[in-house]
């Protein structure tokens, strides 16, 4: 099973830009490391096929010095929606290393931020470490909040089954 996404990565939206900027310049002038998702362009209100980055995950117990950063993988949630990986060089240098091209193979995009950490401080590549074109897309995110507004309902639809089919009463919380 494939836990990263096929679809095109079109684009990231502005705010998620501007998350990593920001982050990336508060680690200053240790290396930050994110891993970044991303929903279908329709969801957001695009009219095309594709996938938009819109989150970066912080991952527990990464480890940051000012030349490099370590996630530790066994933190790494196993997510549908991831698309790549975000980190920064304090060195302002936006070129994949060695190391960071060990670290690509999983996902399409990959994002390097370099100091002063403006917005046209850096650059993407794909997973062979060769420059690639992300547009930035000014698209209005879901509220942050709502991603832990959801009901058993939800769950089971994103799981494909409902209450019922795995044989457990959908009232059983509700008396509780």
């Amino acid at each position: 099973m494939r836990l990263f996404r096929s679809s095109e990565i079109i684009g990231i939206a502005a705010d998620t830009l501007d998350f990593a900027l920001e982050a990336s310049e508060e680690t200053h002038p240790n290396e930050y490391m994110g891993l970044l998702r991303g929903e279908s362009a329709r969801k957001l209100g695009l009219d095309r096929k594709g996938t938009v980055i819109t989150d970066v995950l912080i991952i527990p117990g990464t480890r940051s010095n000012p030349v490099s950063a370590t996630v530790q993988t066994s933190m790494i949630p196993n997510d549908r929606n991831a698309v790549g990986s975000v980190h920064s060089h304090p060195n302002g240098v936006l070129r994949p290393s060695d190391a960071d091209l060990a670290t690509f193979g999983n996902g399409d995009a990959h994002i390097i931020i370099g100091h002063p950490y403006g917005r046209e401080d850096w650059r993407a590549f794909d997973r062979e470490g060769q420059p690639r074109d992300l547009p930035v897309l000014d698209v209005e995110l879901p509220d942050a909040e709502s991603f832990f507004d959801f009901t058993q309902e939800d769950i089971d639809a994103e799981l494909g089954e409902s209450a019922t089919d795995t044989g457990r009463d959908p009232d059983f919380w509700e008396d509780r």
